[in-house]
């Protein structure tokens, strides 16, 4: 049987109305990801990828899309890293014969990382979502992160307030000017001891990192790198001692949105794989119906 041509539109016709675009492609493109994550292993992640790619020529009607298509699912074959996504954008401007020079990935992802307790043997699993930008442009490559990492925060102002009310109690339980160590013991520990809790929030990190072309950092160290910045992670699996611990590392670690963001920051400025930054610190309150924020960036750094 005589296979007919089928007609292809897109070379065969210009466009109507000529001009070039700055980005044409696809979006929410499920492939999955290769990712070396703890222990040298390779962990396969669902993702979705927006694929884009120049259209330079002003009189070509569009680009080839089951092309671009192809090129990224080779992720599925791959281990993501800077090398395969170079190799890539390169692929998906030479798919297109020469109708444009430039091509942006966007993948975004969650990774699954393996965290102990802070006291008992037990751990437990956390995902952390995380996004990747890849652009090759007529500047060069360049590569960008975004991370949202969860911890918990404890208002200063609110453990100050509990303090006081604390030092009342005591005043109006124990009047007499010396105190029995055994009566104030049994006191703090009854429920008559429970006078004032401080206030506190999941709160929240939302980190990004220009990187130009620089080598790129290993995700879970730098994950856990910010959650000892900050001093608070969340915790997965624990056991009482554990509770324990996290609620003496808050009561240790008492900070504003701003104190947060100062840690937050001291870290960027340390880092010296990032070009730039831009940052958002977000508590939400227990106190008020809204949030406290804090937002800072800098992308002019050498």
């Amino acid at each position: 049987m005589l296979m007919r041509a089928l007609p292809d539109v897109t070379s065969d016709l210009n466009a109507e109305t000529p001009a070039s675009l700055q980005w044409v492609g696809m979006e929410d493109i499920a492939v999955p990801i290769s990712l070396q994550l703890q222990n040298e292993n390779l962990q396969t992640i669902a993702a979705k990828a927006n694929v884009y790619v120049s259209l330079e020529a002003p009189e070509v009607k569009g680009i080839h899309m089951s092309r671009l298509h192809s090129v990224i699912n080779q992720l599925a074959e791959r281990e993501l890293n800077k090398q395969t996504i170079d190799q890539l954008l390169n692929e998906m401007i030479k798919s297109q014969c020469n109708i444009g020079e430039e091509a942006k990935i966007e993948l975004a992802f969650e990774v699954l990382l393996k965290k102990s307790a802070l006291q008992s043997s037990e751990s437990g699993f956390q995902t952390y979502p995380v996004s990747l930008k890849a652009e090759k442009t007529a500047k060069g490559l360049s590569y960008e992160f975004e991370l949202s990492i969860p911890y918990s925060s404890t208002c200063p102002c609110s453990a100050s307030l509990a303090r006081q009310l604390y030092a009342d109690a005591i005043n109006s339980n124990f009047s007499s000017s010396t105190i029995d160590k055994a009566d104030l013991l049994e006191w703090v520990q009854s429920s008559a001891g429970s006078i004032a809790t401080p206030h506190s929030q999941r709160s929240y990190a939302y980190i990004r990192l220009s990187l130009g072309d620089n080598d790129w950092p290993e995700l879970p160290s730098l994950i856990f790198q910010f959650e000892e910045v900050i001093g608070t992670p969340v915790q997965t699996a624990v056991k009482r001692v554990d509770e324990q611990a996290f609620a003496k590392l808050n009561a240790e670690n008492l900070m504003f949105c701003e104190d947060a963001a100062r840690r937050i920051k001291s870290a960027l400025e340390c880092m010296s794989f990032v070009k730039g930054y831009w940052f958002k610190v977000e508590h939400q309150e227990s106190l008020h119906a809204h949030n406290a924020v804090v937002i800072d960036q800098n992308n002019e750094r050498e």
